[in-house]
């Protein structure tokens, strides 16, 4: 998976918020959602091999932080989706609501 398709997810990217402050284990991070420990470890896996987040071994646990590399990455697909036609549009669908 991609890292556009990655963090497309409404979850996955409230995962990437909560790992932008600093790291965090998988109970760290699911005790902030409403689903199964098992379905967080899922999107960070997917997370993981999209290289936005890593984890390391300390002990018993995983602790998850956040790739730079990747997240710039990411910035830089966002930055080339998103053109002047876009905001083009944003601009049109803002007038379109105010005429309403």
């Amino acid at each position: 998976m991609d890292a556009f398709s990655a963090a497309a997810e409404p979850n996955r990217r409230r995962i990437l918020q909560l790992l932008a402050s600093q790291p965090k284990t998988v109970t760290e991070i699911a005790s902030a959602f409403p689903v199964t420990r098992s379905a967080i470890s899922q999107h960070l896996l997917l997370l993981a091999e999209a290289g936005l987040v890593a984890a390391e071994k300390v002990g018993r646990q995983r602790i998850y932080r956040v790739v730079p590399e990747g997240l710039r990455a990411l910035q830089a697909e966002i930055d080339r989706f998103w053109t002047d036609e876009l905001d083009r549009l944003v601009v049109d669908a803002d007038t379109l609501r105010s005429n309403r």
